[in-house]
């Protein structure tokens, strides 16, 4: 049963990762809010895949850079 929540787990990491390519790298934070669980927003942080940007009108979540 584990392995199949870290499949469903890395199934919504990726689908996150797409997309935020689809969508010019970035996307407001607040309109993942009932898309993607904070825990799949974390662990791409936690990995230095996605960064958040203050835009000082609210936060971006966008591809790091160096990927």
């Amino acid at each position: 049963m584990a392995k199949e929540v870290n499949n469903n787990f890395d199934r919504r990491a990726n689908h996150l990762l797409r997309l935020l390519q689809l969508c010019g790298g970035c996307v407001p934070l607040h309109s993942l809010q009932f898309q993607v669980s904070n825990s799949v927003i974390q662990t791409l942080l936690d990995k230095e895949l996605v960064q958040v940007q203050n835009t000082g009108c609210g936060f971006l979540l966008e591809i790091a850079e160096d990927c």
